[in-house]
């Protein structure tokens, strides 16, 4: 069995960051979004995985390599344009040949895993298996109509949903579907829908079968999202001090201090993280906050945020809350004002605050 793991797309719901990086690579409890797919899909038994990329494809590939840091195999295939989830399908041809595979889009998050998906597909053999939650708005989603615990209609954000159960980004298929992305035309948007591949396998009599999320999961396209992900992955965590905490500073509840992590006269109350080669000194970091490598906040307050690498965040006098901040930022107060600062801020840029 195989698996793909779909990493294009512009990721234009979290720009400017994903302007100047893949939407995936972005982390949350300072793992990348992509690797927690990798993992997942390797704890299922499945190792051979390709990676549809686009235009961030070099730097997908110098975060992932070969794939032996996860223990699997990675074919990497490159996505011109994204012109859809069963255009992905069809270009994987070669990869996939006649193997049932998992496809798994890069941004979702599952902290369940699917290694149960899996083993249900595999006891059950359908053509095709599709992971889906109950949500509140479903009309923001894909939507399936069950009958008898199958699949019987799937509609792409309808006004009138028909029920509450939206499709999350996580398939499973055998060969059939190849000729269903091969049967099937584009959308008024131009794309090859995954939803009228498989509308086509329910037409045409193959068996879909539902498989219902009971537990957390979430596409991590928007920042609130982001954030909400961030959460639930740090209360994971159980404290692991690795870095360097001096006798001034408090550290409270479960916080994990990355080696070669500076922590000076500063107060880090969890779930936290706080990657390798970071300094935090004469700062506050509250809850539900990831700081990644290389980053100094100094003389200030963040809490419920992402930070990313090699960020300066120095002297800024009022707390930083629900932001999310790329790589190599800088953030320094100017003078007081608002109370509040909310951000969401592209790599490489530098900001005064007033």
């Amino acid at each position: 069995m195989k698996a793909l793991i779909l990493s294009g797309g512009k990721g234009t719901r979290l720009r400017p960051i994903t302007h100047t990086g893949a939407k995936q690579l972005i982390p949350v409890a300072n793992k990348p979004i992509l690797f927690y797919a990798i993992e997942a899909i390797r704890d299922a038994g499945i190792q051979d995985i390709g990676i549809i990329v686009g235009d961030t494809a070099e730097e997908v590939r110098n975060a992932v390599a070969d794939g032996r840091r996860f223990g699997v195999k990675i074919t990497y295939i490159q996505q011109d344009e994204p012109l859809g989830l069963a255009h992905a399908v069809l270009i994987a041809r070669d990869f996939l040949q006649d193997e049932s595979f998992v496809m798994y889009l890069g941004d979702n998050l599952i902290k369940s895993g699917i290694t149960k998906l899996v083993e249900q597909f595999k006891q059950e053999s359908p053509n095709s298996q599709i992971l889906l939650a109950h949500v509140k708005n479903p009309n923001q989603f894909g939507v399936a109509e069950l009958e008898d615990s199958r699949v019987i209609r799937l509609e792409e954000k309808p006004k009138k949903p028909k029920s509450d159960l939206a499709l999350v980004g996580v398939y499973m298929f055998d060969k059939n579907i190849h000729t269903a992305v091969r049967s099937i035309k584009p959308s008024k948007r131009g794309e090859l829908e995954i939803t009228d591949a498989i509308q086509w396998l329910i037409d045409n009599n193959f068996k879909v079968l539902p498989h219902i999320v009971t537990g957390w999961w979430k596409d991590t396209g928007k920042l609130e999202d982001m954030l909400e992900a961030n959460r639930m992955m740090l209360d994971l965590y159980e404290t692991d001090i690795k870095g360097e905490v001096d006798a001034n500073s408090r550290v409270e509840f479960k916080v994990v201090i990355e080696e070669g992590a500076i922590v000076k006269n500063s107060t880090i109350r969890g779930p936290a993280a706080i990657g390798s080669g970071a300094q935090i000194i004469n700062s506050y970091i509250g809850p539900f906050t990831s700081i990644s490598s290389g980053t100094q906040v100094i003389n200030s307050e963040i809490e419920h945020s992402i930070i990313l690498e090699n960020c300066l965040i120095e002297d800024v006098g009022i707390k930083i809350e629900d932001s999310l901040v790329g790589r190599n930022v800088e953030v320094k107060k100017l003078n007081e004002k608002p109370k509040v600062y909310r951000l969401l801020l592209g790599d490489n840029s530098k900001v005064g605050l007033p």
